[in-house]
């Protein structure tokens, strides 16, 4: 499986699509110590003129802990064949297994990263900006009692997104 780089302004997809409905891991760490967790909440665009996307992690979430050491992580999208691994990755902590391999993926180093080597698309990412989401932001109170109601707030992380890589097949 390889892979080959690309602009970000090559991409062509709707982050809407990829996110909300297709899904994302999120994995950080090295190749022998990492974590990834499914993720379908993000975004996708320009901050402080560079590429960027936000993720958003909550604070009981193993992963969580590889994303808050390092100073990269990737976000990998995977194709629709791969949502057993997508639900299995979002449902199942990592602490004690090895969850890449248990959900039938393999972990691929990059730039003093990791991604899953299974992907079309790996973004590199460099954390620019975190902070939590705090209760009273909340412009629209719903938000805080409907997805939020043992204050689990997630981090969100702004990160550069530093290289994009696509299937050679692609």
């Amino acid at each position: 499986m390889s892979f080959h780089e690309v602009k970000a302004e090559e991409l062509n997809m709707n982050p809407f699509t990829k996110i909300g409905k297709e899904w994302l891991l999120i994995t950080a760490g090295t190749e022998e110590k990492c974590n990834t967790m499914t993720a379908s909440w993000g975004a996708m665009g320009v901050m402080w003129g560079k590429n960027a996307v936000t993720v958003y992690i909550r604070p009981q979430r193993y992963t969580k802990e590889f994303v808050d050491k390092e100073d990269t992580f990737t976000i990998s999208v995977l194709g629709e064949n791969y949502r057993k691994a997508l639900n299995y990755c979002g449902t199942v902590t990592g602490k004690g297994i090895d969850k890449i391999k248990e959900a039938g993926l393999t972990a691929y180093g990059v730039d003093k990263t990791v991604g899953i080597a299974e992907a079309d698309l790996i973004l590199v990412c460099k954390k620019m900006y975190q902070d939590n989401i705090k209760p009273e932001c909340f412009t629209e109170t719903a938000h805080d009692e409907k997805w939020y109601p043992q204050k689990d707030y997630h981090t969100m992380y702004i990160a550069e997104v530093v290289k994009v890589l696509v299937r050679d097949n692609m």
